[in-house]
């Protein structure tokens, strides 16, 4: 059985601290899994820990990982 979950990249916080930066590995987007909604628009889904996030945003890690969750 594989991993369901995909590295896709990593968020952290930015250097003045107002915001949060998330870098997106392109060739890893082109693994990922899409949905498309009523509207016709495809989009992928992106999962970031709320608890890795909190210890960024707080300083206590440098950077969390951005994950894509495969629906298999």
């Amino acid at each position: 059985m594989s991993d369901p979950n995909l590295l896709v990249g990593y968020a952290r916080r930015s250097n003045q601290g107002g915001a949060v930066k998330i870098s997106i590995n392109v060739e890893a987007m082109n693994d990922c899994e899409t949905y498309t909604t009523s509207d016709g628009q495809s989009y992928i889904r992106l999962v970031i820990s709320m608890s890795a996030l909190e210890k960024v945003l707080r300083g206590e890690r440098a950077v969390t990982t951005v994950i894509h969750q495969s629906n298999e």
